[in-house]
């Protein structure tokens, strides 16, 4: 751990102090810093429009088409200000053929700056039908769009994964969400559990895209109650789940349960079959941010090990064999697998003591990261931080030969795309 990390570590414990000497330390490097904006085949995809800010959401998601011709892209006035806005963003397509560039297709009321509304292609033709969350007759929902036949359908929960196949949809609370991990819910409604530490409330349903039926799947008491901790039943822990995403053959999905004492926060990773049963402790270190499947058998994590320390591990599910892939990467990033070759890895980075972020490539058969490929480094303005921060979230194309992401580096949020053709074998 660098020193950086290690002061950061106790900072965690004072959020506001915490702030103020990251912006301090951050202007006074970036002042004796080279300057850049961008580096890097970097693409502008979004248009070229400095009165709306331009986005995708989160980097689980692909926004391409099967096809590859049309991109998913929102368009908001402001994602500066607020990190779960209360006004409206706009739902984009972007032609990158036809003679109309920009088809406005859908307006949604829920939103926030680092998921968006959920948007995505429907499986499993990735083609003709979009699915995102929205706020109607005052309730959350998600809505399968038909772009062709402009017909909607109503769901009657917002998503928050959904298979390949397009049948089956995860959902959780956006409300908890809002409150207790401000960029990631919605603002709309008012949270039923609020001022309740350890909600014994449903916190995960399943529902059945087809035909909207819901199955409740767990509560939070569920989750405090399995191979509990000490630290789980203490007095005051407050409790809450994130970062829910199914497996590629929709059979088992994973999902993070964070509990707080104070200002220190602890994560579990648990694995679990889609109808509730064979939970599996996957990862219990304290630590796990973000993750991603790299088949129906392994994860990557950016997690701690407490003999190993902080990094990038890909394990197996339903087991305790991990391997600590490159080692010399000790921040946090959103890993994902390319589609067409199962061991390229794109990662990306948070913005450096000169307020560079980076994307990369690497392989996770090159353990020792010999041969890791930056593929662009971005500027990220002091506007965008904190809360409102705009990560890169990188995503691949469905062929697999590009990568786009979310930047600011021209003074508001774009689409960009990078290609990878070049890093490929």
């Amino acid at each position: 751990m660098s020193l950086e990390q290690k002061i950061n570590y106790q900072l965690n414990k004072y959020p506001g102090i915490k702030k103020g000497v990251k912006r301090l330390y951050q202007l006074a490097m970036y002042a004796i810093s080279s300057k850049i904006k961008s580096e890097g085949n970097v693409v502008h995809i979004s248009p070229n429009d400095h009165n709306n800010e331009y986005f995708f959401g989160y980097y689980d998601k692909s926004p391409w088409d099967i096809s590859g011709r049309y991109m998913i892209c929102m368009r908001a006035r402001d994602t500066w200000s607020e990190p779960d806005p209360d006004d409206t963003a706009d739902i984009l397509l972007l032609d990158s053929e036809g003679e109309q560039k920009v088809l406005n297709i859908a307006t949604t009321h829920t939103w926030n700056v680092q998921q968006g509304c959920m948007a995505q292609w429907l499986g499993p033709e990735f083609k003709t039908k979009i699915i995102y969350n929205d706020l109607r007759e005052g309730n959350y929902c998600s809505i399968v769009f038909d772009i062709e036949t402009k017909e909607e359908r109503v769901l009657p929960l917002p998503v928050y994964t959904v298979s390949s196949d397009g049948k089956t949809a995860l959902s959780l609370d956006f409300s908890r969400l809002h409150n207790l991990r401000p960029g990631y819910g919605y603002s709309a409604l008012s949270e039923k559990t609020k001022g309740v530490a350890l909600p014994d409330e449903t916190c995960i349903c399943k529902m059945d895209v087809e035909t909207g039926e819901v199955v409740e799947l767990f509560k939070y008491t569920d989750f405090a109650r399995f191979q509990p901790r000490p630290e789980m039943l203490e007095n005051g822990s407050v409790h809450k789940v994130n970062h829910l995403m199914l497996s590629p053959n929709g059979k088992r999905f994973m999902v993070l349960y964070r509990w707080f004492i104070g200002q220190r926060k602890y994560t579990r990773l648990i694995t679990c079959n889609v109808d509730g049963t064979d939970m599996y402790l996957l990862s219990d270190d304290d630590m796990v941010s973000h993750c991603y499947w790299k088949d129906d058998e392994h994860i990557i994590a950016f997690e701690n090990k407490h003999n190993e320390g902080t990094g990038y591990y890909l394990m197996k599910d339903k087991t305790q064999e991990y391997t600590h892939l490159w080692p010399q990467l000790s921040n946090d990033g959103h890993p994902s697998y390319c589609p067409t070759d199962k061991s390229l890895v794109v990662l990306d980075t948070y913005p450096d003591r000169a307020r560079i972020q980076e994307v990369k490539v690497a392989r996770d058969t090159d353990v020792e990261g010999k041969d890791i490929k930056v593929l662009a480094r971005v500027f990220a303005p002091f506007k965008y931080d904190n809360d409102t921060r705009c990560d890169l979230h990188p995503r691949w194309s469905r062929d697999g030969k590009k990568i786009c992401f979310d930047a600011c580096f021209e003074g508001h949020r774009g689409l960009y795309v990078v290609d990878v053709k070049s890093v490929q074998g």
